[in-house]
């Protein structure tokens, strides 16, 4: 009985000690990330990078089920400071994006593309692609729009 608890302690000491160890190949540098939030109270957002986009909706209109949709969203950075996309994340399977990855200097200008699947897709559509980047917010939300017909109603 005694062996069982002590090896019970070695077995939970140990998945306990390799549990907690974990290794990332990615490491941000900590240069990218200002949080303009203090304990008074008061924000300085005035030295942080900000997206101006030409539209951040776009509507493809009436578009045949099975069409590949695509459409880039311009941006200029009208901040103070490099402005670093972090990642895009779409809200379904058959939208996917591309982003302006190097950083953005202080007059800068950049992309998204968003290219969405119409295949199984009927009716209207609406999808949203948020970037994370470091702006205050942090979040950006872009929407794309369709009404997809299949291709015997046209």
């Amino acid at each position: 009985m005694k062996i069982r608890i002590n090896f019970l302690i070695i077995s939970i000491l140990i998945l306990t000690a390799t549990a907690c160890h974990q290794k990332s190949d990615e490491k941000l540098s900590t240069d990218l990330i200002t949080n303009p939030n203090s304990a008074s109270g008061i924000q300085d957002t005035t030295k942080l990078p900000k997206f101006q986009f030409e539209c951040d909706m776009h509507d493809f209109g009436k578009v045949i089920e099975g069409e590949k949709l695509s459409y880039s969203f311009k941006f200029k950075n009208i901040g103070n400071s490099d402005l670093v996309i972090a990642a895009a994340n779409a809200s379904c399977g058959c939208t996917a994006s591309e982003f302006t990855r190097e950083p953005i200097h202080k007059g800068g200008d950049g992309i998204v593309t968003v290219t969405f699947n119409t295949e199984g897709k009927n009716g209207f559509q609406h999808k949203t692609v948020t970037l994370a980047a470091n702006t205050q917010p942090n979040n950006f939300v872009l929407h794309i729009k369709a009404m997809v017909t299949s291709p015997e109603k046209n």
